[in-house]
C-alpha cells in the first residue's frame, strides 16, 4: 500500500481572506513522505504539478486535520477530485474516539516525546518574510511528526497526549486503517 503523508503551509490567514474556508487560501507548500520511496520532498505551489502523479499513483493520503483543512485546499489546485483518494485524517480519528479535537504538538509531545518547530502563523509569516527554506523544513517535520504519531498508532493501537503536565491515552480502532479501498480518481495527466 503506498501512503502519502502530507501537510500544507499556507501564503496567508483566514482574517486575510474574509471567511474561515480553507479553499480561500493560497498555498505556499506541500510537504510529503512517499511510503513507496521512504522520502520525504516538497512541493511550491508552482511545483504541484510534480506532485499529481505521485498523489494520483497512492493508496491513502495520512495527515492532520487533513480532512477538513489540507485536502479542501489542495482539491483548489487539482484539476480531479482528491477526495476520492482513501484518507485517513489522524486528528478526526481522535476525535471520534475521544470526543475532542487537540493539537499535532500535544501528541508529539506525548507520545513522542518531541515539539513541534514552530506554528502555521510563524511559517506564514516567515513565508512573508521570504525565509522558503524556513518554511519548508517546518512542514517537513510536521509531516514527519504525523507519519511518527501514525506508525506508532498503528503500532499499538493508541496515541498518548500531555495536557496539565499529565499524559493520557487515546484508544484508537486501527484496523481499518490500512484496508485497501477502491478509488475512481480523475487523473490529470494521460497514462
Amino acid at each position: 500500500m503506498r501512503k502519502i503523508v502530507f501537510d500544507i503551509e499556507t501564503k496567508n490567514f483566514f482574517n486575510d481572506v474574509g471567511k474561515n474556508d480553507p479553499a480561500l487560501l493560497d498555498i505556499a507548500l506541500v510537504a510529503i513522505h512517499d511510503s513507496l520511496t521512504n522520502s520525504y520532498s516538497s512541493y511550491l505551489e508552482e511545483d504541484l504539478v510534480k506532485l499529481w502523479p505521485i498523489i494520483e499513483h497512492s493508496d491513502m493520503l495520512i495527515g492532520f486535520n487533513s480532512d477538513h483543512f489540507d485536502i479542501p485546499l489542495l482539491n483548489k489546485y487539482y484539476p480531479g477530485d482528491l477526495t476520492k483518494i482513501k484518507s485517513l485524517d489522524i486528528l478526526r480519528e481522535i476525535r471520534n474516539s475521544y470526543g475532542r479535537r487537540m493539537k499535532l504538538d500535544q501528541l508529539a509531545e506525548g507520545t513522542l516525546d518531541k515539539n513541534k518547530s514552530g506554528g502555521g502563523a510563524d511559517a506564514i509569516n516567515w513565508w512573508r518574510a521570504g525565509e522558503v527554506e524556513r518554511v519548508r523544513s517546518y512542514c517537513i517535520d510536521d509531516v514527519k511528526l504525523t507519519k511518527e504519531l501514525y506508525d506508532y498508532a498503528m503500532t499499538n493501537g493508541k496515541l498518548i497526549f500531555k495536557e496539565g503536565g499529565a499524559l493520557n491515552e487515546i484508544k484508537l480502532d486501527v484496523s481499518e486503517w490500512e484496508k485497501p479501498s477502491r478509488h475512481n480518481l480523475t487523473f490529470s495527466l494521460p497514462f
